[in-house]
């Protein structure tokens, strides 16, 4: 982990853990109600499959995966992000989707990318949308800025790419030539499927489709994050949920231990704060609603990077019995 990752880490940390009482969070856990767990599970499940559809949307349709290896890409990538730091597990999709689907990494990566900045742009649509039915957020006027900056940002990229195509991606690929590995037809054919992976950005029907499939999954976050609420009968309203889906959505943008251990928990508390929820149950929250985050994930891409191994031995062993 980097030494931003470990500051970001270990403030984060004591931000979660400042002045609770560990009796309290340890009652607050004894005394809940787990059966909520398995409608927030559902919602949580439906929102991964809209994600995978959402990335197969990001696609040109001649080039587009099949639904299935790209959601089995998408848990293999969210397994990493849960045991490595840095949110490693996006560059482990890609790998996945190439091996799966012979899919271009240059062309996947791009599409990742363009799904960080939908769902950056979704969070801020959804949290000005919601302000009315909001608490008071000390942090809006940060977000405001940061959706200007990325909507200006967002705005020159769309402008660039429909006016120079491929041009100003071989300008940033061309310092990578002098590598000897990297020959000049390789950055060219890089720089094409980069080109094509940013078609979300250029084509209105995939960029359109994508978006409202991430503000869909967005808010299916939000209701399983809600559902889990009422494990610990906070009496909170829905709009609770879709609030620390944001926060926790905006935090976990900065590099951090694997699966945002103690950023996660810092910011949920936070959100919960606008909602007078004292800080050791407000913690309780945060542990369950983390572990409902990690451990399907960690099951689920456990099994599928399982089932990777088994294929990819049945392939080499007829080889290597011949050898």
């Amino acid at each position: 982990m980097t030494i931003l990752g470990t500051v970001v880490t270990v403030v984060s940390g004591y931000i979660a853990l400042r002045n609770v009482n560990f009796a309290e969070v340890w009652d607050t856990l004894r005394s809940s109600d787990y059966w909520w767990l398995l409608p927030a599970f559902a919602a949580m499940a439906l929102a991964i499959f809209v994600r995978a559809l959402r990335w197969r949307y990001l696609f040109v349709r001649e080039r587009r995966p099949g639904l299935w290896p790209l959601s089995e890409a998408l848990l293999i990538g969210h397994f990493f992000n849960t045991v490595l730091p840095a949110r490693a597990g996006d560059l482990a999709r890609v790998a996945a989707i190439n091996l799966r689907s012979g899919t271009s990494r240059a062309e996947a990566l791009a599409t990742v990318v363009v799904e960080r900045v939908f769902d950056v742009l979704a969070l801020l649509l959804l949290l000005f949308l919601a302000l009315p039915w909001l608490p008071e957020v000390t942090w809006v006027r940060t977000a405001a800025i940061a959706a200007v900056i990325l909507g200006i940002a967002f705005g020159a990229c769309v402008v660039v790419l429909t006016l120079y195509g491929e041009r100003p991606l071989h300008f940033l690929l061309k310092p990578l030539g002098r590598l000897p590995f990297l020959s000049e037809r390789r950055l060219e054919h890089a720089a094409a499927d980069l080109a094509t992976g940013l078609m979300g950005l250029r084509r209105a029907h995939l960029g359109g489709t994508s978006f409202v499939l991430t503000v869909v999954s967005w808010l299916l976050f939000s209701l399983s994050f809600w559902l889990v609420t009422l494990c610990f009968d906070f009496g909170l309203p829905p709009g609770a949920g879709l609030l620390v889906v944001i926060a926790t959505g905006f935090s976990l943008i900065l590099p951090t231990a694997p699966a945002g251990l103690g950023v996660f928990e810092a910011a949920t508390v936070v959100a919960l704060a606008a909602y007078d929820v004292p800080k050791s149950e407000a913690l309780s929250y945060a542990l369950v609603l983390h572990a409902l985050n990690i451990v399907p994930f960690l099951v689920a891409g456990g099994l599928v990077l399982n089932v990777h191994g088994v294929r990819a031995g049945r392939r080499v062993g007829p080889e290597a019995r011949e050898l």
